[in-house]
């Protein structure tokens, strides 16, 4: 077993703190990497607080993970020591559903295995995140990070860039599209990113007029307020495609209204509440109201080669490990432009 040090919370009452503990041994098929950076993700808190389901504790979060190969297994073909590597939400899947076999392993049939707060898939033990020095994954789940990337803003590509890549991508968003990016943070900042550099003439929606600097600044093309209700008026059935990264309750009808004809609302916000969504909304212009989740090991790579050539990476704010408790707190309150990203040298 290789000893690993690590930031872990032991129930969903404690906060994060010091935990040492053991990945499996390399096998033929295994890449490690010594964890460099790691990125913050809401979700992490959400999961240490239990705020979805049950967790698995102790439980070390963190699944936006880049470092440095130091071993690998004898079967292993596509990394060697010394290379960069990433490791994102997924570390398992079954590799032989429907969905494995069209490169969906996040959509897993069968059920993918997360990162951390999952189980091995002999149910050998829990999965553990990259807040932590060091990992052992799959050869498959092990992604080529490029070498003319800031590696620590690659970092939440992993989750913030392939959660907001996938749903653009699938739907074909590019030139000649009007798409909307609701909200503005960790998310929103990558899917306006991701838009002007796919071609599309981007406007993001927001309810802080102080963001549309920040906006603009990122390539956004227009801004609009949405406590505004002429500005909101104005934009009435005017966009391709809204992308919608909020994870706090809001009307999606009124959202719904700002499309054309055949326009689709593709949600990647997680809200806590089941939204209210009246079917007049849809009919009235054919329109799709859509989910993504994340992506597959496939796209993620096509992802990180498309920021490769086009010098995508997230804005970040580095923080040390230690920091994690006040960071979560900032995080809640939106205080972060526009992603934490550990410095895990602060764990060592």
């Amino acid at each position: 077993m290789i000893p690993v040090k690590g930031y872990a919370a032991q129930s969903p009452e404690t906060d994060l703190a010091p935990w040492d503990f053991q990945r499996r041994e390399v096998g033929p098929h295994d890449v490690q990497f010594d964890i460099l950076y790691c990125g913050v993700c809401h979700s992490d808190l959400h999961q240490i607080k239990n705020d979805w389901f049950p967790g698995i504790f102790p439980m070390v979060p963190g699944h936006e993970i880049v470092g440095r190969v130091v071993k690998v297994g004898d079967h292993v073909k596509n990394f060697k020591v010394g290379d960069l590597a990433g490791t994102g939400c997924l570390v398992d899947s079954c590799m032989h559903c429907e969905n494995c076999a069209q490169d969906l392993e996040q959509y897993c049939l069968e059920g993918n295995t997360q990162t951390y707060n999952g189980m091995e898939r002999d149910g050998s033990s829990p999965t553990y995140g990259g807040y932590s020095t060091s990992i052992v994954v799959k050869e498959h789940f092990v992604l080529k990070i490029s070498d003319k990337l800031d590696l620590a803003a690659t970092a939440p590509l992993l989750c913030a860039g392939i959660t907001t890549w996938s749903p653009l991508k699938h739907w074909g968003v590019g030139k000649g599209h009007k798409l909307a990016v609701l909200g503005l943070g960790g998310l929103g900042h990558m899917g306006v990113k991701f838009g002007v550099a796919l071609g599309a003439e981007v406007t993001v929606l927001s309810t802080s007029p102080k963001k549309e600097e920040d906006a603009k600044k990122l390539g956004a093309h227009h801004f609009v307020v949405t406590t505004d209700a002429e500005q909101v008026k104005a934009a009435h059935g005017t966009f391709d495609f809204i992308l919608d990264t909020v994870s706090a309750p809001h009307d999606f009808n009124m959202y719904l209204g700002l499309l054309r004809t055949n326009g689709v609302m593709m949600c990647v916000g997680v809200p806590p509440e089941p939204a209210q969504v009246a079917a007049f909304s849809l009919l009235g212009g054919r329109k799709s109201l859509a989910g993504s989740g994340i992506g597959g090991i496939k796209e993620t790579q096509e992802m990180l080669d498309f920021c490769a050539e086009n010098g995508i990476v997230s804005d970040i704010e580095m923080i040390n490990i230690q920091d994690i408790t006040p960071a979560y707190e900032r995080m809640v309150k939106g205080d972060v432009r526009y992603r934490f990203v550990i410095d895990i040298a602060s764990l060592k």
